[in-house]
């Protein structure tokens, strides 16, 4: 345990499994929406990393993105399918970092549920341009950081703590079993 850990009074680590974990993945995946993708994991070079939006997450964990066929990142997948997925939901909880295989598809009706009108920015002739491919991430390592109240009552344990000199950190974080 590091030093911050061991000066805290609250239980602070908490992993979750089955759908206590899932619900913890969604509710933080979802309510980011968006994630620094990364690929070539282990390919030796530099990650790749670029913003995507989570289109879904799924109800076994999986998680569900929209890609063009020819980009960047579907060809490092191709060479490399382990990717991480790293999410921040705001400045003060809501971190979660997954680490996953990624699959291509281009199967028209998981474009057809994923599809958000929004998305014609990138795929200009809609739902039915031929550049559209789907990404399914299969998480195989998960972990989260939160607070346990609220990002009101973390201010206000953090202002307190700055105050009286003592920890009354309100974070919690653990793996997720999903």
């Amino acid at each position: 345990m590091d030093s911050i850990n061991a000066n805290q009074e609250e239980e602070n680590v908490k992993s979750l499994a089955g759908t206590e974990a899932l619900k913890k993945l969604k509710e933080i995946a979802e309510g980011t929406q968006t994630c620094f993708f990364c690929t070539q994991i282990k390919t030796g070079s530099p990650l790749a990393i670029r913003p995507m939006q989570v289109q879904k997450v799924d109800d076994e964990g999986n998680l569900w993105f929209l890609s063009s066929k020819d980009s960047h990142k579907n060809d490092e997948i191709k060479q490399d399918d382990h990717v991480h997925l790293l999410f921040q939901e705001s400045h003060r909880s809501g971190f979660l970092n997954v680490y996953g295989d990624a699959y291509i598809s281009e199967d028209k009706a998981k474009i057809e549920e994923l599809w958000d009108p929004i998305l014609k920015a990138w795929f200009t002739e809609g739902k039915d341009d031929p550049r559209i491919s789907v990404v399914k991430v299969v998480p195989t390592e998960a972990y989260y950081w939160d607070n346990k109240h609220g990002d009101a009552i973390a201010f206000l344990k953090q202002t307190a703590s700055a105050v009286v000199g003592k920890t009354f950190d309100d974070s919690v974080e653990g793996k997720l079993e999903i």
